[in-house]
């Protein structure tokens, strides 16, 4: 048995039975509309227009499917005003399906413009980034701190800033771009990165750590893991490591485009960056799927800049931390 609800068979059944009562009352309902009818439409036609959301989501993502969204109910409200209100005798109600549209559409709109070009909400669903993140943070997303992107389409059109190494990223994920990822930047294009021996270098040169205790990891049986302060950039960031663990699991690295600009052996790895790439690492060094086994994240895969942990329900301490 699968733990938690089944919300996708939920939004499935919930929205056939709207869809079905709104049918009805379409195609078979004669005579007035009883009160106690209207009242049930009024909340069937929301769940349908919901459910219909919901489900869109298998098939793209959330910001196209708000477009999608604002786009039909600014439609409803255009088709309406233009033909069908000055044609309604003043005693016909207005349809209910119309009242919905005029009050999903101005927050449809807002949300899409805040997601879209101000801040994005995600929660961390893995530990690759411990102990910066932890499982169950929400945390917020800058999304212009490398510019103006037009949403959906991801195309930049106005530069604000370049990516730096060392940057808590969110970005779609070059395998399957439906899905959001969450790494620290460790290679600029140009760079070449290596990672042999729990020693992390870039461009020949051994990036700064030093030793800063321990972490008690829940997952692993309460395991303390070493950490470190690593300095990537301007400013240090925690990080550790597992030391069993090898370096890299050669048999979970794939085929990914421009593998050939990496050398895997038993010691480690190295790689150079391609122009218009990036190089990502998680800060959990050795339990995290990252660049490594599955390659570089191009530019227009970048989504936006963590920033803040605005909530961890499991551990309101976390709330307001800064993400360095």
């Amino acid at each position: 048995m699968q733990d938690g609800l089944n919300w996708e068979l939920i939004a499935l059944v919930a929205g056939g039975a709207s869809a079905l009562l709104i049918g009805w009352d379409a195609a078979v309902r004669k005579g007035p509309r009883p009160d106690a009818l209207k009242g049930v439409l009024e909340i069937a036609w929301p769940v349908l227009f919901i459910a219909l959301m919901g489900l869109l989501l298998k098939f793209t993502d959330f910001a196209a499917v708000l477009l999608l969204a604002a786009v039909a109910t600014g439609l409803i409200l255009l088709v309406d005003r233009k033909a069908l209100a000055p044609r309604r005798a003043a005693d016909v109600p207005e349809p209910i399906v119309v009242d919905m549209a005029r009050a999903f559409f101005p927050v449809i709109v807002v949300v899409f413009l805040i997601r879209s070009f101000w801040v994005e909400p995600f929660k961390i669903p893995s530990g690759s980034m411990k102990p910066t993140l932890l499982v169950g943070d929400f945390i917020l997303v800058n999304k212009y701190t490398y510019g103006i992107r037009l949403p959906v389409l991801n195309r930049k059109v106005v530069e604000v800033g370049e990516v730096k190494r060392g940057d808590v990223v969110v970005f779609r994920y070059p395998i399957d771009p439906s899905v959001d990822y969450i790494k620290r930047v460790v290679g600029l294009p140009g760079d070449k990165v290596a990672y042999k021996g729990k020693l992390l270098s870039i461009n020949g040169k051994l990036v700064s750590v030093s030793a800063s205790g321990y972490y008690t990891d829940a997952e692993l049986n309460y395991v303390r893991l070493p950490t470190f302060n690593e300095k990537l950039g301007e400013k240090a960031h925690a990080m550790m490591i597992v030391p069993p663990e090898p370096v890299v699991n050669l048999s979970q690295v794939r085929q990914f485009p421009h593998r050939d600009d990496c050398e895997y052996n038993d010691d480690g790895f190295s790689c150079t960056v391609p122009p218009g790439h990036y190089f990502m690492m998680g800060d959990n060094r050795d339990q995290s799927a990252d660049s490594r086994y599955w390659g570089f994240v191009p530019d227009d895969h970048i989504k936006g800049r963590a920033f803040l942990v605005w909530m961890n329900f499991g551990n309101l301490k976390r709330i307001g931390n800064g993400i360095d």
